[in-house]
């Protein structure tokens, strides 16, 4: 049976995250190439060095991975890329629409394949927002033929994410008895190696490798960067649940921090970890 007959059959996901349209979009027009995009790029030629035939994408958000992976791996490779929240997925499908790439709501966790069916599982900074990663890894290991190869790339600390880590100070500063914490909490919570080959290992994986990859982020203004983060993540909740009336203030008092500390076009590192595993 055929990848895409299968796709057909299975089952949707039952939940997903508070994702809405406009945050997607913000999240696709700003947060992408700021972030996501130069890491896409280097994912897609580490995912090249297989050869897949069959790729399955966790977490593909609005699609920075799966444009990158449609554009390296061979015309044939067949692209099956999921997330969890519609929102994205109605942003990101239309942006991939060439033949051999499938748009799938699914939980990483309780995967809609049977087993063996993917040469390859990847997944771009989503590993972190899995509740129970060790399940969402099985699931991996699951789906994989023989052979074939997990690889996930998960935010380095926030230390080490120029543009993350001063948002967050600022937020800090702006909040000073109640600072928003999700960027510490979920996308830079993730980064001891230890824990994530133990934890790889423990879903079935062999020959586990993470490496840190470190890279440079451009922005067009200090204002993309600040809308981006507070507006274009999760983030925006916790801002609009301290101070509803202020998102636009907030953006901006955010976008100074970033331009005093990284300029007028701002420029600053950014460090993740790249995982990769093997099934049997």
């Amino acid at each position: 049976m055929t990848i895409s007959a299968d796709i057909e059959n299975g089952a949707p996901a039952t939940s997903a995250p508070p994702f809405d349209e406009g945050m997607a979009e913000l999240y696709q027009t700003l947060l992408v190439p700021i972030l996501f995009a130069p890491y896409a790029t280097e994912m897609a030629i580490a995912a090249d060095q297989s050869k897949p035939g069959s790729v399955l994408e966790l977490a593909a958000g609005t699609g920075a991975l799966t444009r990158a992976l449609r554009a390296t791996l061979d015309p044939p490779t067949e692209i099956v890329a999921t997330d969890l929240s519609q929102a994205m997925i109605d942003i990101g499908a239309p942006t991939v629409t060439m033949s051999r790439t499938h748009w799938m709501h699914a939980d990483a966790q309780n995967l809609p394949f049977a087993p063996e069916m993917f040469d390859l599982v990847i997944c771009q900074f989503g590993a972190m927002f899995f509740p129970d990663k060790v399940k969402a890894y099985s699931e991996a290991e699951r789906v994989l033929r023989s052979k074939g190869r997990f690889l996930f790339s998960t935010w380095d600390s926030l230390s080490v994410n120029d543009f993350a880590s001063c948002v967050d100070e600022c937020l800090a500063g702006l909040f000073p008895s109640d600072p928003p914490d999700f960027l510490r909490r979920l996308p830079y919570s993730y980064f001891d190696p230890g824990a994530i080959k133990a934890q790889m290992s423990s879903a079935g994986f062999k020959a586990v490798t993470c490496d840190r990859l470190e890279l440079t982020s451009v922005a067009a203004s200090a204002q993309d960067v600040a809308a981006a983060f507070c507006q274009g993540t999760l983030l925006r909740g916790e801002i609009e649940w301290r101070a509803p009336e202020r998102m636009s203030e907030i953006v901006d008092e955010v976008a100074e921090c970033v331009e005093a500390r990284h300029g007028t076009r701002p420029s600053g590192g950014m460090s993740a970890l790249v995982v990769a595993g093997r099934v049997s």
